[in-house]
Parts: structure tokens; C-alpha cells; sequence
């Protein structure tokens, strides 16, 4: 089975390519060798690689850019989308798409289930709803996997700059009032290859798991927490930080305004996934401990 893996060198993609590769024959692009923000060039690549299954990790994730500039977000978050979604249903393939917590509005505090009606409150966001949409109104058979707050060893993400700036600054100021579960690159990509093969099996049918889920990490803590943490496992693995734990001020969020709103509630339920595909989400600091210190001692090394 031919499998096409967008966004080869982002987070989630990287890591899909170790975990996808002994279930698939897989063909993994990102940019150049493919323009998701050109339709043309999307449709090319799909007719040359004639896929019988999509793995879209690839996304605009600009969020404060994408403020000034949604149309380049929706290009790719939602317009990209929806011809992979068109191709699959005619070809009757699968397509897997990856979205977030920000179709939600935040609200609340309960964590958020699949049945949620989304409101997102920021361009983003409603580029990611829009590209959900564009599945779902395809007819294609899907799995469209909503996480949070993504990181890994590599690439940019928030750990990797907080570790950065606690290794430059004698203090740093954090965020405390948004809730959420970090997530691993790595259990993304490991939950999308136990779900494919439950979805492929010769005992399900076209009906049984296609659809909407939460794949996130379980827990939940705050982005002072995280930082926290991140520079307490990276002094314990020996890295030389000017700024401790106990130097990070957590601030709230009208204290450090940004372009995008952010939701304080980005909490997600994985009763579901977990239920359906026996995909075991373990606690954020699982994952989270590990890389940290895979990240320390790579610099270190």
C-alpha cells in the first residue's frame, strides 16, 4: 500500500517517518517538492504519486501571522485540504489530517470531547475548522487527529526556546493561566500508525473508525508549568542554565499580548481514541521528561 507523507521535516512528520515506514511503501515530501499553497502543483504531485492513502502533517502554523494574513493560512489549512479530501474520495483512498485545539473557543474548564461544537477564536483556528469541514464535506474516508501544544526533540517549539532563553536570561516570565497537555511528536506519530493498522485490518469495515479524534498527551499543566519542569529535568541532566525553576514568574495572559488569541482551555478528552483504536495516551511528562533530555544531552554532546 502507497502512502504519501506531507511535511516530511516538520515535528509530527519526522517522526511519521519512522513509524509509518514498516506498515507502508511511503513516498514523503515537504516543500519544494511540493507547494500546498498552490493547487496546481498539490494536484501534480498526486497524480505522479497516485497514493492510496494521505498523511497531511504538513500546516501553516504562523498563528500570530496569521492575524494580518488568514488568506495564507486558509491557503493551506483549509484550500490544501480540501483537494487532498477530493482526491481521496474519488480515488477512495484514506486521508489522514491533523488539526488542533484551537477550534475551540477556550471556554470552560472541563476537557474538550469530539462532540464540542467548535468556535475558534482566532484566523488560525478557523483555518483549521474550515480544513476539518472540507474532509468531512468530501466523503473521503478520514481520520482527522485534533492535538495540542506539539513538541519534540527537534525543530521549534516552545521547549526548545524556553531551554534557549533560561541558558541566556537570569528570569524568565510565563504564562500561567492557559491549561493544556503537551504533546509529543513522537506519541502523535505512534497513535497515527496503531490507529492505521486498526483501520486497515481485515476485520474492520469502511464505517467502523473513520472520523474525528483527540490524540493528545493526558494531564494537564500550564505553560509556567511546562517551563518549569523543562529546566528542572534539563539541570538534572546537566545543563548549564542561567535561570532556574524558582527564577520563572508566572504571569497571566493580558500581561504578554500577542496578535492571536490564545484559549485557556485547550484540554482535550482521549476517552475516545483510546476506546477505539487502543491507543494508550500516557501522562504529558512521560514523553515530555525524555525529550528534554535527549534535547540536553544532544547539545552536550
Amino acid at each position: 500500500m502507497k502512502a504519501l507523507l506531507l511535511g516530511k521535516n516538520g515535528q509530527v512528520g519526522w517522526e511519521l517517518r519512522r513509524s509509518l515506514a514498516c506498515l507502508f511503501d511511503v513516498v514523503a515530501l515537504d516543500h519544494p517538492d511540493i507547494d500546498l499553497a498552490d493547487g496546481v502543483s498539490i494536484e501534480r504531485c498526486l497524480a505522479a504519486v497516485d497514493p492510496d492513502l494521505v498523511v497531511n502533517a504538513a500546516a501553516h502554523t504562523a498563528v500570530d501571522q496569521a492575524e494580518t494574513d488568514p488568506e495564507a493560512s486558509r491557503r493551506i489549512n483549509a484550500d490544501a485540504v480540501g483537494i487532498l479530501a477530493r482526491f481521496m474520495a474519488q480515488k477512495r483512498g484514506l486521508l489522514v489530517h491533523y488539526s488542533t485545539d484551537y477550534v475551540f473557543d477556550g471556554s470552560g474548564s472541563s476537557p474538550w470531547s469530539e462532540s464540542d461544537e467548535p468556535r475558534p477564536v482566532n484566523a488560525y483556528g478557523m483555518a483549521k475548522r474550515a480544513g476539518e469541514v472540507e474532509i468531512a464535506d468530501s466523503g473521503c474516508r478520514h481520520l482527522i487527529f485534533r492535538t495540542s501544544w506539539v513538541y519534540a526533540s527537534r525543530g521549534q517549539n516552545f521547549v526548545r526556546t524556553i531551554l534557549r532563553l533560561a541558558a541566556e536570561r537570569d528570569s524568565l516570565r510565563v504564562i500561567a493561566d492557559q491549561f493544556g497537555a503537551p504533546t509529543s511528536a513522537e506519541l502523535l506519530a505512534d497513535g497515527t500508525a496503531l490507529a492505521l493498522r486498526r483501520l486497515l485490518s481485515p476485520t474492520a469495515s469502511d464505517g467502523d473508525f473513520s472520523g474525528t479524534y483527540h490524540l493528545a498527551a493526558r494531564g494537564e499543566t500550564t505553560w509556567h508549568g511546562i517551563a518549569c519542569r523543562a529546566l528542572a529535568i534539563a539541570m538534572e541532566a546537566g545543563a548549564d542554565l542561567r535561570a532556574t525553576p524558582e527564577r520563572i514568574v508566572p504571569i497571566g495572559t493580558s500581561e504578554y499580548p500577542l496578535p492571536a488569541r490564545r484559549p485557556a482551555n485547550s484540554r482535550l478528552c482521549v476517552d475516545l481514541v483510546e476506546r477505539r483504536f487502543g491507543i494508550v495516551c500516557p501522562d504529558w511528562r512521560v514523553h515530555f521528561d525524555r525529550t528534554v533530555t535527549e534535547i540536553i544531552r544532544g547539545s552536550n554532546a
